[in-house]
């Protein structure tokens, strides 16, 4: 999908917003050139504001694309694209992030076994505004969010603890990772398995096409 824009984007300076290595991953492997740019924004908003899980995910991935959006406004060579992201579980109304310690991982996983939850990514797509706005807004932002369901298999306690003992689950949303040895938990996925790894990348090209057509 986005093979006819690609020689546009190389010209480009794209800011990935986050340190996460699967979003990385999953960017540099259909050769997107981009640079990274962590955001320093502290995930700290009032979660019974939001009406809904994707909300919260969505306000979050937006915060953290502001806040690099503007550390870099002053810069000589200004970003041409920011791409900001959160990922979030959900189940039963509860939102999961990443657990606190091997204790809150634990219990994410122990909720999770045998049952169905759901995975959001928010995601933030910034490109400077030629004709900026009376609150003088220097780029147009598009928000979206995407949802897959995951199915993870029954798991004993013993088996949860040997695989929070591997360390993997400590910096993913939900406590496992689909694309390591968490995904040997995993008996199905209804939606966009990039998804679940952090990065709905089918969307992301989608709307980006868009954003690019309309620039026409």
């Amino acid at each position: 999908m986005l093979q006819p824009l690609m020689n546009v984007l190389k010209t480009k300076r794209i800011i990935l917003a986050s340190g996460s290595p699967r979003r990385k991953q999953i960017l540099t492997n259909i050769g997107l050139k981009f640079e990274i740019e962590s955001s320093s924004f502290e995930e700290n908003l009032d979660k019974s504001l939001f009406p809904e899980p994707p909300q919260y995910a969505v306000e979050n991935a937006f915060q953290k694309t502001m806040e690099v959006a503007r550390r870099l406004s002053s810069d000589p060579n200004p970003p041409d694209l920011l791409i900001g992201a959160d990922t979030i579980v959900t189940m039963d109304g509860v939102i999961y992030e990443k657990p606190r310690d091997e204790e809150d991982a634990f219990n994410m996983l122990s909720r999770f076994s045998g049952r169905q939850h759901t995975v959001y990514t928010g995601l933030v797509l910034a490109t400077p505004e030629s004709n900026p706005g009376p609150n003088g807004d220097k780029f147009r932002v598009s928000k979206f969010y995407e949802s897959t369901d995951v199915i993870m298999a029954q798991m004993t306690p013993e088996l949860i603890r040997q695989y929070i003992a591997t360390g993997e689950p400590m910096d993913k949303a939900g406590g496992y990772g689909i694309q390591g040895l968490g995904g040997t938990l995993v008996a199905g996925i209804k939606g966009d398995y990039f998804n679940v790894m952090g990065f709905p990348l089918h969307r992301f090209a989608k709307e980006l096409v868009q954003i690019y057509e309309s620039k026409k």
